[in-house]
């Protein structure tokens, strides 16, 4: 007999799961995902697909059936149990030129529900992935001041801090804040393992994750790859990405392909820009695949990066499936949380749980 069927193993509820980026890193890390939620068609049915044996909820946090959810909760036990919620983080990003105040934006409590959730179910372990900006808000009013200060009473142990991604072995240059909380002691976020002062001291680069995909032009998809689909260029738009070097941008172009917005002015550096080669990407957004929208122009080819090629630089196997028309599944890719960052907080909790012995 198996005697692994009868080990422990962790039991993830992943709210606000969107297409899976979290519960895929943290199923490779050898966890079990038992429970999902979100309100977005696409991004639940892209999250079904890759997981068909999890239980999924497509409703709003704020409207879930506590009492079920309790007894979903309890029936996992004696197995660990981990909360993740990544909550929709527009209001909080610099990125997000309309802001509204933050009191008077709907997103902002569903980080508060979740809190809700954990001060009644007290899972043994809380992941939370976000902006930096989050923690900089008033350390005393809602939603992170609050979310640590209950944390903490409720007897959990935590740490935080904004990350760069590029050091964990992810080739993109953005930073994200990443919280990891237990009710079983002191407990860290995973080691840096890219960098100077690691065991791999060079970056994971674009070239490390797309070089090998085969070419394609504008408005083209791969007859045998899936999603390896690139946005249609206007005419205009050709001749700008291609009078763009690796790396460039609108200022290399000559004074006829330039906007009338950008003329004589100094930023904008990454609106319309190639990525390079051997460095990490641009911070990956809901636009990841448009040529106009940041430096998502692919470094060679005169053209902006596929869906798949976004998904790659994500980290996502090629094999992930997503439903949806292109600029749904761009949105779902640049809200995924990336799957190595995933794993590797996966595996920290798992070691945590195995020092204190609730895990063999």
């Amino acid at each position: 007999m198996d005697q692994r069927k009868n080990s422990p193993i962790v039991k993830v509820f992943d709210f606000f799961s969107g297409c899976g980026g979290t519960s895929y890193g943290f199923q490779k890390a050898g966890m079990e995902i038992t429970y999902a939620l979100d309100h977005d068609k696409d991004s639940s049915l892209s999250f079904k697909a890759n997981f068909p044996n999890s239980h999924f909820e497509f409703v709003d946090i704020r409207e879930v059936d506590i009492k079920s959810l309790l007894g979903k909760v309890k029936s996992e036990y004696p197995n660990p149990v981990l909360f993740s919620g990544c909550a929709p983080c527009q209001p909080f990003t610099k990125q997000n030129t309309t802001r509204p105040k933050i009191d008077q934006d709907e997103r902002v409590p569903l980080i508060t529900y979740f809190l809700k959730i954990i001060e009644q179910s007290k899972p043994d372990l809380v992941f939370l992935e976000n902006v930096p900006g989050l923690q900089k808000l008033d350390a005393e009013s809602e939603p992170f001041g609050e979310f640590l200060k209950t944390l903490n009473q409720e007897g959990y142990e935590l740490d935080f801090c904004p990350i760069k991604l590029a050091n964990y072995g992810i080739p993109q240059s953005r930073r994200r804040l990443v919280l990891v909380a237990s009710r079983h002691g002191s407990i860290k976020l995973p080691k840096e393992t890219h960098g100077p002062g690691t065991a791999n001291s060079n970056y994971s680069t674009v070239r490390d994750w797309i070089a090998h995909f085969p070419k394609i032009k504008a408005g083209e998809e791969h007859k045998k790859i899936p999603n390896h689909k690139a946005a249609k260029l206007s005419e205009l738009n050709l001749k700008r990405i291609k009078a763009t070097p690796e790396g460039g941008g609108n200022r290399d172009w000559p004074i006829s392909l330039q906007l009338n917005c950008h003329k004589g002015f100094s930023g904008f550096t990454d609106v319309y820009g190639r990525m390079w080669w051997d460095k990490p990407s641009s911070g990956l957004t809901t636009r990841c695949i448009s040529y106009s929208n940041g430096r998502f122009g692919h470094p060679e080819q005169n053209r902006a990066i596929s869906i798949r090629e976004a998904a790659s630089l994500q980290t996502f196997p090629e094999n992930y499936i997503f439903r949806g028309n292109m600029n749904s599944i761009a949105r779902q890719i640049g809200n995924a949380v990336p799957v190595r960052l995933a794993e590797l907080v996966g595996k920290c909790f798992i070691n945590h749980l195995k020092e204190r012995e609730r895990l063999t």
